[in-house]
Parts: C-alpha cells; sequence; structure tokens
C-alpha cells in the first residue's frame, strides 16, 4: 500500500514560488554576465577591430594642449598612437605622405618649361599649356589615389596593412616608452642571483604575445565574417577558423600568467575587446 506524503498546499505554492523566482533570477544574471564576457570569437568589437574591415585607422580625439606640453601619464598612448595612425596606410607598402611628395615631385618634373626671349614667346599659348598641364596633373592624382586607395584593395592588401598597424600598435619598440613593465618578481630582485642581460632588439617587434595575438584577432575577424556570411558549408576555413582560435586561445593563457595586471594586458585587451571568453572554456565554431 503506497502511503501518500501529507504536504501542506500553502506551503508547497511558497516553495514553488521561490525557485521560479531563483530560476528567473539565475537567468538574468547569466544573460548579463555572457553581455559582459562577449562573443568567444569576436569579443567585444572596439574602434580598433571595426577598423580592420577598412583597414584605416579609426578617429582619434583630439589632443589637449596642456596634456602635450605637460606629457600627462593620463594619456600615455595618444601622442605615440596619433603619429603611428596618422600614416594613413595606402595599397602597395605606400603611405599618403610618400604619396604626396612623389605628386610634389613629379608636377615641378612634368611642368612645361618655355625657352627663348619673353617677348617672342605667346603668352596666350604658355597659358594654355600651364592649364593643360594642370588638368593632366589633377587626372592623374585622381587616377593614383583610385589605384592605391584600400577600398579598392583586396582582403590580402588589408590585411598586410593591418599586421603593419597591429605591430606599430603592440609592438614593445614602441609601447616601451609609455607602458610600465610589470612589477618585478621576489626572486628576480634578489640580488644574489646572476640576471641575464637583455638582448638588445634589432628592428620592430613582431614577435611578442601582444602582437600575435592582434593578428591573429585581425585574421580571425576575416574568416568569422566569411563563416557567418554565406559560408558555413566552407569546411576547410572553419577547421582555419577554429584552428586560429585555439591558437589565440593558448597566448592569452600564456600572457594572463605572465603579464596579468600589468599595463601591457590592459591594453592589449582593451583595444582589442578580449574578454574572459576568449580565453576560458572551450571554443566552439557552430
Amino acid at each position: 500500500m503506497n502511503k501518500t506524503r501529507f504536504r501542506d498546499a500553502y506551503a508547497y505554492h511558497q516553495a514553488k514560488q521561490r525557485k521560479d523566482a531563483n530560476v528567473s533570477r539565475q537567468l538574468v544574471l547569466k544573460q548579463r554576465r555572457a553581455e559582459a564576457n562577449g562573443d568567444p570569437i569576436r569579443g567585444i568589437p572596439t574602434p580598433f577591430v571595426k577598423s580592420f574591415d577598412t583597414a584605416n585607422p579609426p578617429n582619434l580625439p583630439k589632443m589637449q594642449p596642456d596634456a602635450v606640453e605637460n606629457n600627462v601619464e593620463s594619456q600615455p598612448q595618444t601622442v605615440l598612437e596619433r603619429s603611428v595612425e596618422s600614416l594613413n596606410f595606402l595599397n602597395n607598402f605606400i603611405t599618403k605622405p610618400e604619396l604626396k611628395n612623389s605628386l610634389t615631385y613629379s608636377y615641378q618634373l612634368t611642368k612645361p618649361i618655355f625657352f627663348g626671349p619673353e617677348s617672342e614667346r605667346d603668352p596666350d599659348d604658355e597659358a594654355y599649356q600651364l592649364r593643360n598641364h594642370i588638368e593632366r596633373h589633377k587626372d592623374a592624382e585622381k587616377a593614383l589615389n583610385a589605384i592605391l586607395s584600400l577600398e579598392n584593395a583586396g582582403g590580402k592588401d588589408r590585411t598586410r596593412v593591418n599586421v603593419r598597424r597591429i605591430i606599430d600598435r603592440f609592438g614593445r619598440h614602441n609601447t616601451d616608452g609609455y607602458l610600465k613593465p610589470k612589477a618585478p618578481s621576489a626572486l628576480s630582485m634578489n640580488t644574489s642571483l646572476s640576471q641575464p642581460k637583455p638582448t638588445p632588439r634589432a628592428g620592430p617587434d613582431v614577435g611578442s604575445s601582444e602582437v600575435q595575438i592582434g593578428i591573429l584577432t585581425a585574421k580571425i575577424r576575416v574568416l568569422a565574417d566569411w563563416y557567418e556570411n554565406g559560408g558555413r558549408m566552407d569546411k576547410a576555413n572553419k577547421r582555419n577558423l577554429r584552428l586560429l582560435l585555439h591558437r589565440r586561445q593558448k597566448l592569452l593563457k600564456y600572457m594572463l600568467r605572465k603579464e596579468r595586471g600589468s599595463e601591457r594586458w590592459h591594453h592589449m585587451t582593451q583595444t582589442l575587446g578580449l574578454t574572459e571568453a576568449t580565453w576560458r572554456g572551450q571554443l566552439e565554431v557552430r
């Protein structure tokens, strides 16, 4: 004989109401946590990461004159990053200042030269030649701007320019000037142990972890855009995307052990929009 346990209906509904409230609260907290962590593939989009689509630098805030004169440390990256991002890279390994100097030189080189005494020359003919020269120079300048524009370039050219921008932004040959290194450990502060001298840097920094993470982030964004916009049946690029994600995850875990809490770590994560979802747990491409 089955004995049914007596339970007060009022207490049962009270317990059920508390459980439903707890479950709904857990769902809200889980949703907030997911929004804070961002996408495990893209993280939280930032202006610098969004500029990978066009390979043009985002608009930087205007510098305050007192911050420039007093060298305020609250804006450590503005002076150097402004000089780097103001280059405005073009296609075919050319920058806008180089194009401007070449156009100025070509204008003077192709300018018509008039010979003979001034009294024997025709002023109308000289004016016509000068107008024709200016019009042809404007057409050539317009054509060069169209050829060298990154808007007309391919994906490989934009990726190459983004890699150069990432090296200039995160390379330690630049960041060592305004980012403080991590505080030394107790073992390294022991003067009885002989510390090896650091090897002098030769050329720009292309191998540090933050530079490699930035390059992987740019490549991941390209593959993620392709995969989401009709490339879900592309198994090869899906596998490549998964490999890049796990490679970036390993580098982020290494940086977390070595540089956690340092200015390099905060500078990298804030600029690239990387959150815990990009290096914790299992990464899946669905």
